[in-house]
Protein backbone atom coordinates (compact mmCIF):
# COMPACT_ATOMS: atom_id res chain seq x y z
CA UNK A 1 0.00 0.00 0.00
CA UNK A 2 1.52 3.52 -0.94
CA UNK A 3 1.68 5.65 1.85
CA UNK A 4 -0.07 9.33 1.52
CA UNK A 5 3.18 11.43 0.99
CA UNK A 6 4.73 9.11 -1.76
CA UNK A 7 1.34 8.90 -3.33
CA UNK A 8 1.24 12.50 -3.42
CA UNK A 9 4.66 12.68 -4.74
CA UNK A 10 4.33 9.85 -7.65
CA UNK A 11 0.70 11.78 -8.24
CA UNK A 12 3.05 15.18 -9.33
CA UNK A 13 4.84 12.98 -11.69
CA UNK A 14 1.61 12.09 -12.91
CA UNK A 15 0.45 15.50 -13.95
CA UNK A 16 3.44 15.99 -15.69
CA UNK A 17 2.40 13.30 -18.21
CA UNK A 18 4.27 10.47 -16.60
CA UNK A 19 2.63 7.12 -15.62
CA UNK A 20 2.15 5.64 -12.20
CA UNK A 21 2.11 1.86 -11.83
CA UNK A 22 -1.01 0.63 -10.53
CA UNK A 23 -0.28 -3.27 -11.53
CA UNK A 24 -1.38 -3.76 -7.93
CA UNK A 25 -4.57 -3.49 -6.61
CA UNK A 26 -3.94 -1.80 -3.65
CA UNK A 27 -2.23 1.03 -5.24
CA UNK A 28 -5.51 1.90 -7.06
CA UNK A 29 -7.17 1.64 -3.75
CA UNK A 30 -4.34 4.07 -2.50
CA UNK A 31 -4.91 6.64 -5.09
CA UNK A 32 -9.22 6.25 -5.16
CA UNK A 33 -8.88 7.07 -1.18
CA UNK A 34 -7.11 10.04 -1.97
CA UNK A 35 -9.37 11.29 -4.54
CA UNK A 36 -12.17 10.46 -2.19
CA UNK A 37 -10.40 13.09 0.66
CA UNK A 38 -10.28 15.71 -2.66
CA UNK A 39 -13.14 15.54 -4.94
CA UNK A 40 -15.48 17.37 -4.89
CA UNK A 41 -19.43 18.56 -5.87
CA UNK A 42 -19.47 19.58 -9.92
CA UNK A 43 -16.26 17.51 -10.39
CA UNK A 44 -16.32 15.31 -13.25
CA UNK A 45 -13.76 12.13 -14.18
CA UNK A 46 -13.13 10.92 -17.57
CA UNK A 47 -12.09 7.74 -17.35
CA UNK A 48 -10.28 6.32 -20.02
CA UNK A 49 -8.52 2.97 -21.14
CA UNK A 50 -9.55 -0.21 -22.65
CA UNK A 51 -11.77 -2.91 -20.80
CA UNK A 52 -10.57 -4.74 -17.41
CA UNK A 53 -8.04 -2.03 -17.34
CA UNK A 54 -9.04 -0.65 -13.80
CA UNK A 55 -11.67 1.98 -14.24
CA UNK A 56 -14.54 0.18 -12.74
CA UNK A 57 -12.05 -1.01 -9.70
CA UNK A 58 -10.99 2.81 -9.04
CA UNK A 59 -14.65 4.07 -9.11
CA UNK A 60 -15.81 0.89 -6.76
CA UNK A 61 -12.97 2.05 -4.25
CA UNK A 62 -13.61 5.81 -4.45
CA UNK A 63 -17.49 5.27 -4.06
CA UNK A 64 -17.06 3.28 -0.87
CA UNK A 65 -14.33 5.59 0.18
CA UNK A 66 -17.05 8.58 -0.16
CA UNK A 67 -19.72 5.74 1.25
CA UNK A 68 -17.10 5.69 4.44
CA UNK A 69 -16.69 9.44 4.59
CA UNK A 70 -20.44 10.29 4.80
CA UNK A 71 -20.99 7.14 7.31
CA UNK A 72 -23.39 5.35 4.46
CA UNK A 73 -23.33 1.92 3.97
CA UNK A 74 -20.64 0.29 1.88
CA UNK A 75 -22.56 -1.14 -1.23
CA UNK A 76 -21.45 -3.36 -4.23
CA UNK A 77 -20.67 -0.77 -7.14
CA UNK A 78 -21.39 -2.72 -10.09
CA UNK A 79 -20.11 -1.45 -13.74
CA UNK A 80 -23.31 0.27 -15.03
CA UNK A 81 -22.46 -0.93 -18.57
CA UNK A 82 -26.13 -2.54 -19.40
CA UNK A 83 -27.88 0.12 -17.08
CA UNK A 84 -25.62 3.15 -18.66
CA UNK A 85 -25.78 4.65 -15.32
CA UNK A 86 -25.87 3.82 -11.38
CA UNK A 87 -26.74 6.54 -9.10
CA UNK A 88 -25.57 6.49 -4.98
CA UNK A 89 -26.53 9.21 -2.97
CA UNK A 90 -24.22 10.13 -0.10
CA UNK A 91 -25.57 12.57 2.47
CA UNK A 92 -27.21 15.39 0.97
CA UNK A 93 -25.62 14.66 -3.15
CA UNK A 94 -25.52 12.31 -5.55
CA UNK A 95 -22.99 10.53 -7.46
CA UNK A 96 -23.51 9.48 -10.83
CA UNK A 97 -21.59 6.73 -12.68
CA UNK A 98 -22.12 6.58 -16.26
CA UNK A 99 -20.58 3.53 -18.71
CA UNK A 100 -20.75 4.94 -22.12
CA UNK A 101 -19.23 1.87 -23.79
CA UNK A 102 -22.95 1.17 -26.00
CA UNK A 103 -23.46 4.62 -26.97
CA UNK A 104 -22.50 5.01 -30.48
CA UNK A 105 -23.94 8.18 -31.17
CA UNK A 106 -23.12 11.61 -29.36
CA UNK A 107 -26.95 12.40 -29.78
CA UNK A 108 -27.59 9.42 -27.53
CA UNK A 109 -26.12 11.75 -24.54
CA UNK A 110 -28.99 14.07 -24.86
CA UNK A 111 -31.39 11.40 -23.02
CA UNK A 112 -28.66 10.60 -20.13
CA UNK A 113 -28.97 14.46 -18.95
CA UNK A 114 -25.16 13.83 -18.33
CA UNK A 115 -24.55 17.81 -17.66
CA UNK A 116 -27.57 18.74 -16.63
CA UNK A 117 -27.24 20.21 -12.72
CA UNK A 118 -23.58 18.71 -12.51
CA UNK A 119 -22.85 21.45 -9.77
CA UNK A 120 -24.38 19.41 -7.10
CA UNK A 121 -23.18 16.05 -7.78
CA UNK A 122 -20.45 14.41 -8.36
CA UNK A 123 -20.00 12.60 -12.19
CA UNK A 124 -17.72 9.68 -12.79
CA UNK A 125 -17.63 8.94 -16.95
CA UNK A 126 -16.55 5.90 -18.21
CA UNK A 127 -15.60 5.39 -21.80
CA UNK A 128 -15.97 9.39 -22.24
CA UNK A 129 -14.42 9.61 -25.85
CA UNK A 130 -18.28 10.14 -27.69
CA UNK A 131 -17.82 13.21 -26.13
CA UNK A 132 -17.06 15.89 -28.03
CA UNK A 133 -19.24 18.82 -28.00
CA UNK A 134 -19.91 19.85 -24.38
CA UNK A 135 -17.68 22.64 -22.52
CA UNK A 136 -17.12 21.24 -19.24
CA UNK A 137 -15.77 22.65 -16.14
CA UNK A 138 -13.93 20.71 -13.60
CA UNK A 139 -12.80 17.70 -15.52
CA UNK A 140 -10.50 15.24 -14.91
CA UNK A 141 -8.97 13.08 -17.13
CA UNK A 142 -7.78 9.83 -15.74
CA UNK A 143 -5.96 7.51 -18.47
CA UNK A 144 -5.77 3.97 -17.62
CA UNK A 145 -3.79 2.19 -19.94
CA UNK A 146 -1.73 -1.38 -19.76
CA UNK A 147 1.88 -1.61 -21.21
CA UNK A 148 3.14 -3.59 -24.12
CA UNK A 149 2.71 -7.20 -22.90
CA UNK A 150 -0.22 -5.94 -21.07
CA UNK A 151 1.79 -7.42 -17.50
CA UNK A 152 1.31 -4.23 -15.77
CA UNK A 153 -1.33 -0.94 -15.70
CA UNK A 154 -0.52 2.41 -15.64
CA UNK A 155 -2.70 5.50 -13.98
CA UNK A 156 -1.70 9.08 -15.52
CA UNK A 157 -4.27 12.03 -14.46
CA UNK A 158 -4.35 15.31 -16.19
CA UNK A 159 -6.98 18.52 -15.95
CA UNK A 160 -7.08 21.52 -18.59
CA UNK A 161 -9.06 23.08 -15.35
CA UNK A 162 -7.86 24.63 -12.23
CA UNK A 163 -8.51 21.58 -10.28
CA UNK A 164 -7.61 22.13 -6.36
CA UNK A 165 -6.83 19.06 -5.39
CA UNK A 166 -4.69 18.48 -8.22
CA UNK A 167 -2.72 21.42 -7.31
CA UNK A 168 -1.90 20.11 -4.01
CA UNK A 169 0.41 17.41 -6.17
CA UNK A 170 2.97 19.43 -7.01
Amino acid sequence: MLHQKGLINQMLIATKSSRINISEEGKTKSIAEVFSKNIKLGDILFLNGELGVGKTTFVKYLINFLQKKYNQAITEIPSPTFNLINEYQLDSFVIKHYDLYRINDEKELNNLDIFESVSDQITLIEWPEIIKNYKIINKIDLFFEYDEDYNNRFITASSRSNISFLNDFK
